[in-house]
C-alpha cells in the first residue's frame, strides 16, 4: 500500500503548472522546427519563427508562453492500492495546486475563470476551479496527465453524432476549416470516436496529452492489429489531408497546418458513431508525471540545445509606422499581407470592455476613454513581474468582437484593430465600409509582443482586471495587415492560395511518377 502525502501532492500539481507555463514539451518544439524547415511560404515561416522564438525566450526568462495560461485539465488515474494522507478531497488538492501555481509571485499567471457562466460572469482570480477527470486503475502509484488549455483552441472544440456509414474524414475537413485560425495552427488535432456524445468528447481531449510522434508513425507505416483498428491509417490519412487545406500558420496560409493528429476510440452503440474534434494550439501546455510516495514529483527541464535554432527578427520589408499620427488616408495605402512595426500609443479592449462600451452608450453614458482615430489591442495580459512594462500580452481572438464593429467604427470613430485571426463576412464589410484596417499578431509569441510595450497604465474599467483598458506605449510592435481598407483579407487569401499550390505540386508529382 502506497501513501500519497497531501503537501506532496498538492506541491507536484502546482510545479506541473507553473512547469509548462514556460516550458513546451520538447517534442513539440523539434516537430515545429522541422516544419519551419519545410515551410515555404514566407508570412506562415515568419509567423512560426516567432513561435519558435518566444519559445525560447519563456524557457529562459521563465515566463507564460502565451497570455492565455489556460483552463487547467487534469487527468488522475489513482491505483486502487493507494491511500492518500489528506484532509482535502482530490479535487480540492488539484484546486489547492492550482491555486499557488496562478499566483506564484514570480511568475503570476493570468486568471482567466469565472464562475456565474451564464450570468455575471465573476472571475475567479486564482483560476480555479480546475476540470478534473479521475478513474481508478490497478497499481500502487497516482498517474497525473495535466494541461492549461488555452480558450482560443478551446473554443474550436466540435462534436457530430455521425450515422454508422458517415466518413469520419469527411466530417473532420468540413469542420476543420470552420474553425478559422482562431485556435492559432500549427498544433494538434485530438479526435475521439465512440462511446456516448461525452466520452467521445473526453477521448478527444485526453488524446492531445500524447506526445507527437507523427513522423515516427510515416516512417513506419499504420500498424492495423486488432487492437489498434484503422485508427493509425485514419491518423495519416487526417494528416494529409488537413495540412492539403493550405491553411498554415495562423491562418495565413502554408504548408504546415497541423504536426500531428492522435486518436482515441471507444465501443459505441451500433446505431452511433460519436465524433469529437478538438485543436491544441500553438501554446501546447501539457506534462504527465508519477506520484510513488516518495515525494514530489522531479521535472526535469528540457536541454535548450535541443531547441531549433531559430532566432525572429524583423524583416527589412517591415514599414515602420507612427500610430499617433496616422489618418485614414495613410492606412487606405496598407495592402493585405504588408508586415508593420508600429509605435505610438494603442488602446486594448476585449469582451467584457466592449460589453461594457455599448452598455454605457445605449444608456447615453459618457465613455471615459475617446476612441476617435485610435487602434485597439484584443489583448487581456498577464500581471508584470519585476522591471515589466506588462506581462505576456499576445493577442486574442478578433473574431469574437465582430458584432461590435459597426459601433466601434461607425459611432465612435476608432481607425483599426490589432488581434488574432480571421474577421467573419460582416465585419470585413464594415471594416470596407469605414476603410478601416484589422492587423494580426501572432498568438503563441506573447512574450516577444510584450517586449515591444514599454509602459503599461489601466485607463478604464480598472475593475475587470486582465480585461480592462490599457494604453500602451509599443515600439516596433510587430504585425502584419490582415485585412485592408478595400476589405481583402489574408485569412481568406492566404490558404487558398496555398492549397491550389499543394493541389498543383501533388500533380505535378503524379504527373512524373507516370
Amino acid at each position: 500500500m502506497t501513501t500519497i502525502n497531501q503537501t506532496d501532492f498538492i506541491q507536484s500539481i502546482a510545479d506541473a503548472l507553473q512547469y509548462i507555463s514556460y516550458y513546451h514539451p520538447t517534442d513539440y518544439i523539434q516537430a515545429l522546427g522541422e516544419a519551419y524547415k519545410l515551410e515555404e511560404s514566407p508570412a506562415a515561416k515568419d509567423a512560426i519563427a516567432q513561435i519558435l522564438t518566444n519559445s525560447r525566450m519563456c524557457a529562459e526568462g521563465k515566463r507564460p508562453i502565451c497570455q492565455d495560461t489556460g483552463i487547467v485539465v487534469a487527468f488522475v488515474k489513482v491505483g486502487m492500492q493507494v491511500r492518500f494522507e489528506a484532509g482535502l478531497t482530490l479535487e480540492e488538492m488539484v484546486n489547492e495546486g492550482v491555486h499557488r501555481a496562478y499566483l506564484l509571485p514570480e511568475n503570476k499567471l493570468r486568471a482567466s475563470i469565472v464562475i456565474d457562466p451564464a450570468g455575471r460572469r465573476i472571475n475567479t482570480k486564482d483560476n480555479t476551479p480546475a476540470v478534473v477527470h479521475v478513474s481508478l486503475v490497478a497499481g500502487d502509484t497516482v498517474e497525473v496527465s495535466i494541461a492549461a488549455k488555452g480558450g482560443g483552441s478551446e473554443n474550436k472544440a466540435k462534436l457530430a453524432m455521425l450515422n454508422p456509414n458517415d466518413s469520419i474524414v469527411d466530417w473532420i475537413l468540413e469542420v476543420v476549416p470552420q474553425m478559422g485560425a482562431g485556435w492559432c495552427p500549427p498544433g494538434m488535432l485530438g479526435i475521439g470516436i465512440g462511446g456516448s456524445a461525452e466520452k467521445a468528447v473526453l477521448l478527444a481531449k485526453e488524446s492531445l496529452m500524447a506526445p507527437i510522434d507523427m513522423h515516427e508513425l510515416k516512417l513506419r507505416g499504420a500498424q492495423n492489429t486488432e487492437k489498434l483498428t484503422k485508427v493509425e491509417e485514419l491518423r495519416l490519412e487526417i494528416f494529409e489531408k488537413v495540412n492539403n487545406l493550405g491553411i498554415g500558420a495562423q491562418g495565413l496560409g502554408g504548408l504546415a497546418t497541423v504536426l500531428d493528429v492522435k486518436i482515441l476510440d471507444y465501443p459505441t452503440h451500433s446505431a452511433s458513431l460519436p465524433v469529437a474534434v478538438i485543436p491544441n494550439c500553438a501554446a501546447t501546455r501539457h506534462i504527465h508525471f508519477v506520484l510513488d510516495g516518495s515525494g514530489v514529483a522531479e521535472l526535469t527541464p528540457p536541454d535548450l540545445s535541443s531547441y531549433p535554432d531559430v532566432h525572429w527578427v524583423p524583416s527589412a520589408q517591415a514599414k515602420r509606422v507612427n500610430v499617433d499620427t496616422l489618418t485614414k488616408a495613410d492606412v487606405a495605402n496598407w495592402q493585405a499581407g504588408e508586415t508593420l512595426l508600429l509605435t505610438g500609443k494603442i488602446l486594448t479592449g476585449r469582451d467584457a470592455a466592449h460589453k461594457r462600451i455599448a452598455s454605457m452608450l445605449a444608456k447615453g453614458e459618457t465613455l471615459p476613454v475617446d476612441l476617435t482615430n485610435r487602434f485597439i489591442y484584443y489583448v487581456g495580459p498577464v500581471d508584470a513581474v519585476r522591471d515589466e512594462a506588462v506581462g505576456p500580452a499576445g493577442p486574442t481572438t478578433a473574431t469574437r468582437m465582430d458584432d461590435y464593429t459597426e459601433l466601434m467604427l461607425g459611432q465612435l470613430n476608432l481607425l483599426g484593430s490589432i488581434g488574432k485571426a480571421e474577421r467573419g463576412d460582416e465585419a470585413l464589410a464594415v471594416i470596407k465600409k469605414y476603410k478601416s484596417v484589422y492587423l494580426m499578431a501572432v498568438g503563441g509569441a506573447a512574450f516577444l509582443v510584450s517586449k515591444a510595450i514599454k509602459k503599461s497604465r489601466v485607463v478604464a474599467f480598472a475593475d475587470l482586471g486582465m480585461e480592462a483598458i490599457y494604453e500602451f506605449d509599443v515600439v516596433d510592435m510587430p504585425v502584419t495587415v490582415a485585412v485592408s481598407a478595400t476589405g481583402e483579407s489574408v485569412h481568406q487569401t492566404g490558404p487558398a492560395l496555398w492549397k491550389n499550390k499543394i493541389a498543383q505540386h501533388k500533380v505535378i508529382d503524379i504527373q512524373s511518377v507516370s
